[in-house]
């Protein structure tokens, strides 16, 4: 009997490095000259994966939006495992945003990839399995050309492939 191989895909972020950036943000914009005086923060809520952001108006938000983009970026975290959610007015006359960190890979999106697999019309199959996508076949050409599929289409959200067996 031939043996089957398999991948995953899955899209994990890690949280240590969001944090480590959302720390050097946080310290950047203690620093810079523009945010003098300002009620601009980063908080990180890791139970409910999600950063809290906070500042003057909203041209400053669009500033710490970008200062955390950039930390994200430079430490590795694709800034499409963020999304960001609506400016809204907080207390004191400041704004809030909501980001939250998307961990693991939805449902919708999980459809769309196992999708794009079958039109391809590969010899593998995918599956379904909680937050992630199992993909198996008999060569592992197929698996390979199934990696190759899914890195040029763009899901919106960052995947990697784990458990290449």
């Amino acid at each position: 009997m031939p043996q089957d191989f398999s991948f995953d895909v899955v899209s994990k972020v890690d949280l240590q490095e969001v944090s480590n950036a959302a720390q050097q943000a946080s310290k950047e914009i203690a620093t810079r000259f523009d945010f003098r005086g300002s009620a601009s923060k980063i908080e990180l809520r890791e139970k409910e994966l999600e950063l809290i952001l906070t500042s003057d108006d909203e041209h400053k938000m669009k500033s710490v939006v970008d200062i955390l983009e950039t930390k994200l970026a430079r430490r590795g975290v694709a800034v499409k495992a963020i999304e960001f959610g609506r400016i809204e007015p907080a207390a004191g006359g400041t704004v809030r945003q909501v980001a939250k960190i998307q961990q693991g890979i939805p449902s919708e999106k999980a459809k769309e990839i196992v999708k794009a697999i079958k039109d391809r019309k590969l010899k593998v199959q995918a599956s379904i399995q909680s937050d992630q996508v199992r993909v198996s076949g008999r060569a592992k050409d197929e698996l390979q050309t199934a990696i190759a599929l899914l890195k040029e289409r763009d899901f919106g959200l960052p995947l990697q492939f784990t458990n290449y067996r």
